[in-house]
């Protein structure tokens, strides 16, 4: 009896971690919408209480006054972009596994781990800025009888572009880039460090990281 390592098709990694991460979204998104209205709301006026004085009072408001609709504003962009971000993910850490290391049979270092990681952030950058932006400003639009500037996602995007051209879309990159490139970085070093002290070995750094994916087939 042998075991043989086959891994994963790139495509079931892009159908596996799209399911994922839509999955993953819909489940986060009313705590991330409390979030961003918490983060977002002004200061209070002399004499006049917060519009939210925490989190189960921006729940229960926004309930009240927008219904559990309101708890998902904004979530139709993360949901779209994020088969294509999972997708990057993967194919960024590894392009940059072999940018920081030529030989596929030499482990790679922790600070080599986070510069991939750090690539792999860079080109999710790309499609998660235009997704965040919009997601955020339709997030923060308030209920009950207050002015709609934005009627959806496709609607927001486009005014976006109209008022202040592609620069307007990405707004807010340098912040979302080192958001994400700490962010990656960390996972995929959290995920090398516990797949390694599970039994798995670090050699033969394929081009799409799939480590965790992997079958063992028995054959005679």
């Amino acid at each position: 009896m042998s075991d043989k390592v086959v891994p994963v098709s790139p495509i079931k990694n892009f159908l596996a971690g799209g399911f994922g991460g839509m999955c993953l979204v819909t489940t986060g998104h009313p705590l991330d919408t409390i979030k961003v209205r918490l983060q977002t709301q002004p200061a209070a006026e002399s004499g006049k209480p917060l519009t939210y004085t925490g989190t189960w009072d921006c729940l229960k408001k926004i309930i009240k006054h927008e219904g559990f609709k309101g708890l998902y504003k904004g979530m139709g962009a993360p949901i779209v972009g994020v088969a294509p971000i999972f997708a990057l993910s993967f194919f960024g850490y590894g392009v940059g596994k072999q940018m920081v290391n030529r030989d596929p049979n030499t482990e790679l270092s922790p600070i080599q781990r986070f510069f991939a990681g750090c690539i792999s952030g860079v080109m999710t950058t790309v499609i998660m800025t235009p997704g965040e932006r919009i997601k955020c400003l339709l997030q923060i639009q308030q209920g009950a009888g207050a002015t709609v500037k934005y009627a959806g996602p496709l609607d927001c995007g486009a005014k976006l572009l109209k008022e202040g051209g592609i620069r307007s879309i990405y707004k807010g990159t340098c912040a979302t880039l080192l958001r994400v490139s700490s962010s990656f970085s960390g996972k995929r070093l959290l995920n090398e460090f516990c797949y390694k002290t599970t039994g798995g070995s670090d050699k033969g750094h394929r081009f799409f990281e799939e480590p965790v994916c992997e079958i063992s087939v028995s054959s005679k």
